[in-house]
């Protein structure tokens, strides 16, 4: 069955969420070989992707990586990705894969053992558990 699945970048600068970036794709198959698809397009997507408005008070001040990171281990993405869910039409649980962008570097990950190389950067700390790395929600 073809379901709409997305590549979505948390942009982070100095230890800040101040961007996202999406890119949305429909194919058929398993959850398995969609996720697979997702980890395999994450580079290249990210020259492509759309941009999107990060979260941000009333001050224009965007949330620091660490309270984001918390609102997603409560199961907060719905309310954090509303934007990019509505603008490629997404229903209420997508497949989506979710790769962080720290100062300019792709986080990456050596899929075939699924260990971090990348495990802190500017003092954010990732870690193999993360919901970050194309672990659909």
């Amino acid at each position: 069955m073809n379901e709409t699945i997305l590549n979505i970048y948390l942009i982070i600068e100095n230890g800040y969420v101040v961007e996202y970036r999406a890119n949305a794709y429909e194919i058929d198959g398993d959850d398995e070989d969609k996720t697979k698809y997702l980890k395999a397009k994450v580079k290249e997507d990210y020259s492509m992707a759309y941009k999107f408005n990060a979260p941000s008070d009333k001050y224009g001040k965007f949330m620091k990586y660490n309270k984001f990171a918390k609102l997603e281990d409560r199961g907060k993405h719905p309310d954090l990705y509303e934007e990019i869910f509505n603008q490629f039409n997404i229903p209420d649980r997508p497949l989506i894969c979710v790769t962080p962008v720290v100062d300019g570097n792709i986080m990456t990950v050596d899929w075939s053992s699924y260990q971090i190389i990348n495990r802190n950067i500017n003092g954010l700390e990732f870690s193999d558990s993360s919901e970050y790395f194309g672990k659909p929600f």
